[in-house]
Order: structure tokens, then C-alpha cells, then sequence
């Protein structure tokens, strides 16, 4: 993976506009969140749209965040939906800052 910087190419006042959805409001809807080295994993039960919610949301994301790292599994017969996020050095204290808001 490249050397990207940790740094997202929205400016502030969009950032705390799109704080209150995207990737915090998909979290929300988790079943679990467990720490990796740089990131999260966080599991969804394959219930409702969820699917197609985290898919939107992984693409708004990498969009302005593109240090990301983003690694979806959907396990079968309507097993949970496993999505990594992942990034370089530190990736995880930026993840918390976006979804703690501070």
C-alpha cells in the first residue's frame, strides 16, 4: 500500500456536516467493533439494506479519505458482513477522532 498521508481532503466545515453520517452512522448499525493494529473490524448482521449501505459508504469514503483501507467479507447463507478498515500508521487514532468527533 502506498504511503499516503492520514488526512482527508474535505475541508472542516464539510467535515463536521458529513460527520453525523457516512462511516460513524454505519458504525452505529454494527453488531461488534474489535481493534486491528491500524483500523477496526466491525461486524453487521446481513439483515435490512446494510449491504448496500456499507458499499455506499466505503465509496464516499475512499473518495476524501484515501489512505483507507477497506476489506469486506459477506460470509454465505445470510452470515454476518465483516468489514476491515485499515489504513498506515496511526490510522486508527483518526478513525476514533471521526467517530467521537473530536
Amino acid at each position: 500500500m502506498a504511503d499516503l498521508p492520514i488526512a482527508c481532503t474535505l475541508t472542516p466545515e464539510t467535515i463536521r456536516t458529513r460527520r453525523a453520517g457516512l462511516l460513524p452512522r454505519l458504525l452505529e448499525r454494527a453488531d461488534s467493533r474489535e481493534t486491528l493494529p491500524e483500523g477496526y473490524r466491525v461486524r453487521f448482521a446481513a439483515t435490512g439494506d446494510i449491504l448496500p449501505s456499507i458499499a455506499r459508504t466505503i465509496d464516499a469514503e475512499r473518495r476524501c479519505c484515501r489512505f483507507l483501507r477497506f476489506l469486506m467479507t459477506v460470509e454465505p447463507d445470510g452470515g454476518p458482513i465483516t468489514l476491515d478498515i485499515m489504513g498506515p500508521t496511526d490510522t486508527r487514532e483518526f478513525l476514533d477522532a471521526l467517530i467521537t468527533g473530536v
